[in-house]
């Protein structure tokens, strides 16, 4: 049971990550993207796209490291 409250903890605490990840972003980095491209990242849901994508790539490499090979 332990090892499973484990994996819960790192999975909220990844989910935390994200989600500061996320308000940091839409915060800081939308708006210099809304000057520099404005054609383009207008469409929002682009932008979300790529955020999300982004995050999603982050977070999987994360668990990947910290849980490492399954074999022995």
């Amino acid at each position: 049971m332990g090892e499973r409250l484990k994996v819960f903890v790192l999975i909220a605490l990844l989910g935390f990550m994200a989600g500061v990840i996320a308000e940091l972003t839409a915060e800081y980095v939308t708006p210099i993207l809304l000057e520099i491209l404005p054609a383009f990242f207008s469409m929002r849901y682009v932008l979300s796209g790529l955020t999300g994508a982004c995050l999603t790539l982050v977070l999987v490499s994360i668990w990947a490291y910290i849980t490492g090979p399954s074999e022995p």
